[in-house]
């Protein structure tokens, strides 16, 4: 990983871990640890079943991320760590929205909901739940257009993201880890 200034700004970070029971407590163990706010943490299953991806954003200054990096690769569950470049990635979060509806409303709400490629999934006489996926300003963009109807829940993932083109951190990482990426016999990778 390449760091440069001290500038504080957000980071993304790709976390290969065992997937084994108290990784996550672990891993957010460290940045509670070292006084670092998570701003988004996303965990989940890879293709590899043994293996969790977790993707975690934090805002840092450059100095500090290296030490956090160095913190969680010493981390027995940790296999690689990469930082993740918007300009050279896909990114997503997933939203859950629930806002008030009344029969006047409605077609102003189908309308922002059209504007932002959302869907509504589910609606009663009251409320609208609306489900959308995108990157964080259209994520943020679309809850703002919702404001003025009053949102009464919400639930938002975590950003999750891919690295372009065709190859993959498991392709760039494990293979030279001794982890094998598809079937295969477990090798040690210690760090």
């Amino acid at each position: 990983l390449g760091f440069a200034g001290a500038l504080m700004s957000t980071h993304t970070l790709a976390v290969l871990v065992e997937n084994s029971p108290g990784v996550l407590a672990r891993v957010a163990g460290l940045f509670s640890r070292r006084a670092y706010n998570i701003d988004s943490l996303a965990v989940g299953p890879t293709e590899n079943p043994d293996i969790s991806r977790m993707t975690i954003v934090i805002n840092v200054e450059s100095h500090s991320l290296e030490q956090v990096v160095r913190q969680l690769d010493k981390l027995v569950n940790v296999i690689h760590i990469a930082e993740v470049v918007d300009s050279k990635s896909v990114q997503a979060e997933l939203l859950m929205v629930k806002i008030s509806a009344t029969p006047k409303n409605r077609f102003d709400v189908e309308a922002v909901v059209e504007t932002y490629e959302a869907k509504i999934v589910d609606e009663d006489a009251t409320s609208i739940t609306i489900e959308a996926t995108g990157d964080t300003a259209k994520i943020a963009d679309l809850l703002s257009a919702l404001e003025r109807f009053g949102i009464r829940e919400l639930v938002q993932s975590g950003l999750i993201a891919l690295e372009r083109g065709s190859v993959t951190l498991s392709e760039r990482t494990l293979s030279t880890s001794g982890i094998p990426i598809a079937n295969g016999v477990q090798a040690d990778y210690q760090n």
